[in-house]
C-alpha cells in the first residue's frame, strides 16, 4: 500500500511538473504571438516611413532639377531677347541709312550730294549693324540637363529586407559570476561584418530553467555594446539565478535573441538570529544594535539611527551576522548543527549568529558599522562557540577587531593571537568563506565597488 502510495505520488508529481513546463510554454506562445502581431505593425509602420523618405527624397531631388532647368530656360532667354532687341534697333538704323542713300542718289548739285556722300560714309563707319555678331550667344540645346535614371530603377528594383543578423550565442563556460559581478560572454555563429552593436537583456529568477514569462520581473535592457562581451557590475545578488540573452544590431534592423541562459548567483538570504544574541544586543534582521537594557528598552526610531550598529550587506552566497557595543561585540557565522537560545550568549560575549550555517561552498558577505561605532569584531567560528567564547580568542574562530576607543585599533585575530593590520579602517569589511578549501579571506574597501579589492588580507586553515 504505502510503495504504491509511493509511485502514485510520483506520478503526480511529475504530472504536475509537466503540466506546469506546458502552462509555461503556453504562456511563452501567448506571448510571442502578441509580440508577432506588435511588431508585424511597427515594421509595417517603419516601412512607410523609409519609402515616405524615399519619395521625399526624390521629390527634392526632382524639385532641384526643375529649378536648375527654369534657371537655365530664363538665363538663355535674356541672352537671346537682349541679342534680339539689339539686332532689331540696327536694323531700323540700317533700313533708315539706306532710304537715306537711296534719296542722295538723286541729288544734282555736286556740293550737296558731296555733304550727303559724306553723312552718308560717316553714318555707315559709326553703324552698329556693321559691329553685331551675327552669331547666337547661346544655344537652343539643353540635353545638358537630361537625366537617365535606368541605374537607379535597377537598383530599386532590386530593394530588398536587410539580412537580419543571426542570433548571438552565449557561452556560459566563459561567463563569469564574482562578488556583486556578472560577466557575460557571447560570440556570433559566423563572422558579419556589418554588426554594429549588441544588446544584453538580463532579469533575476528564482527559477533554475527556461525563462517564465509569468511571475518574472521585466528584462531590464543594456544597449549599444560594440564588443562581445559585458560585465555587470553593482549587483545584488537577492535572487538564486539571472537570465541573459543577447541580439546582434546592424545600422537599421535587430536580430533574433540568443538562446537565454540561467547563471547561478549563489544568492543565499538570511538575516542575523536573534535568538542567537546576546541579552544586551537589539537585532532586527540585518542591524545589531548596543541595548544595555538587556533588550528591554524604547524601541528604535524609524528614520533615525542609534548609536553603535552594524549593519550586514550580502554580495553573494553568504551567511549575514553584526554587532558593534561601547563594549566589545562580535559578528559571526553560524556554527553548523547549533541552535540558540536567548541566553546563547553570555557574561562578556557580545556575540550574534547569522541565522544559516555554512556547511559547503564559498561565501561572502559584508559588515558596515555606522560612523560613531566605538567597537566590533566580524568573523567565523568553527562548529561552535561557548557562550562566554569572543571570535579570534578561541582556536576554532577568525575575525577582523575595530576599536576606536581612547586609540584607533584595527587587527586581525586566532586563537588569542593579534596582528595589527596597518590600513585605515574602512567603511566596510568583507569576509570570503571558502569551506570546503578551509580557507578565510578579508577584504577591506573605504568605498566598496566590484573592481575593489582586499587591501590587507590573512587567511586561516
Amino acid at each position: 500500500m504505502d510503495s504504491q502510495k509511493d509511485a502514485l505520488q510520483r506520478i503526480i508529481s511529475t504530472l504536475a511538473n509537466k503540466n506546469d513546463e506546458i502552462q509555461n510554454f503556453i504562456d511563452t506562445l501567448n506571448h510571442t504571438l502578441k509580440g508577432v502581431q506588435e511588431n508585424s505593425s511597427n515594421i509595417l509602420s517603419e516601412l512607410d516611413e523609409e519609402f515616405d523618405g524615399l519619395y521625399s527624397i526624390l521629390d527634392e531631388v526632382k524639385e532641384s532639377m526643375i529649378n536648375s532647368i527654369k534657371q537655365e530656360q530664363a538665363r538663355k532667354s535674356r541672352e537671346l531677347q537682349s541679342q534680339l532687341s539689339q539686332c532689331n534697333n540696327a536694323l531700323e538704323n540700317s533700313e533708315e541709312l539706306l532710304e537715306f542713300a537711296t534719296r542722295s542718289l538723286d541729288i544734282k548739285e555736286p556740293e550737296e550730294f558731296s555733304k550727303a556722300a559724306r553723312q552718308i560714309k560717316d553714318r555707315v563707319t559709326m553703324a552698329s549693324a556693321f559691329r553685331l555678331s551675327l552669331k547666337p550667344k547661346v544655344s537652343d540645346n539643353m540635353t545638358h540637363l537630361m537625366v537617365d535614371f535606368s541605374q537607379e530603377k535597377q537598383m530599386l528594383q532590386t530593394l530588398k529586407f536587410l539580412p537580419v543578423p543571426k542570433a548571438p550565442e552565449i557561452d556560459p563556460v566563459e561567463c563569469l559570476v564574482a562578488d556583486n559581478s556578472v560577466t557575460v560572454s557571447w560570440r556570433m555563429p559566423e563572422e558579419d561584418k556589418k554588426i554594429d552593436h549588441f544588446i544584453l537583456e538580463h532579469r533575476k529568477t528564482n527559477f533554475d530553467g527556461l525563462p517564465r514569462v509569468k511571475d518574472e520581473r521585466c528584462w531590464e535592457i543594456i544597449d549599444n555594446i560594440k564588443g562581445s562581451e559585458y560585465t555587470l557590475l553593482g549587483l545584488k545578488f537577492d535572487s538564486k539565478y539571472m537570465n541573459f540573452r543577447v541580439r546582434a544590431c546592424n545600422k537599421a534592423v535587430a536580430g533574433e535573441y540568443s538562446d537565454p541562459v540561467t547563471l547561478e548567483t549563489k544568492a543565499l538570504n538570511f538575516n542575523l538570529d536573534n535568538s542567537s544574541s546576546h541579552l544586551n544586543l537589539k537585532v532586527e534582521d540585518s542591524c545589531v544594535e548596543w541595548d544595555p537594557t538587556g533588550g528591554k528598552g524604547q524601541e528604535k526610531i524609524k528614520g533615525k539611527e542609534n548609536k553603535g550598529s552594524v549593519h550586514v550587506t550580502s554580495l553573494k552566497k553568504h551567511t549575514r551576522s553584526g554587532t558593534p557595543s561601547p563594549k566589545r561585540t562580535s559578528v559571526g557565522s553560524r556554527p553548523p548543527a547549533v541552535r540558540g537560545s536567548r541566553d546563547r550568549f553570555t557574561g562578556e560575549s557580545y556575540t550574534v549568529l547569522g541565522d544559516t550555517a555554512i556547511e559547503s561552498g564559498q561565501h561572502y558577505w559584508e559588515v558596515k558599522a555606522q560612523k560613531d561605532c566605538k567597537s566590533y569584531s566580524v568573523g567565523v567560528a568553527y562548529k561552535t562557540l561557548g557562550k562566554f567564547d569572543q571570535l579570534g580568542k578561541t582556536n576554532t574562530s577568525w575575525c577582523i577587531h575595530v576599536n576606536n576607543w581612547l586609540q584607533n585599533t584595527f587587527a586581525a585575530k586566532h586563537n588569542n593571537k593579534v596582528k595589527a593590520l596597518d590600513v585605515t579602517v574602512p567603511e566596510r569589511i568583507g569576509v570570503f568563506c571558502d569551506f570546503d578549501g578551509g580557507m578565510v579571506w578579508w577584504t577591506f574597501s573605504e568605498y566598496w565597488d566590484a573592481s575593489s579589492k582586499c587591501c590587507e588580507n590573512t587567511s586561516e586553515k
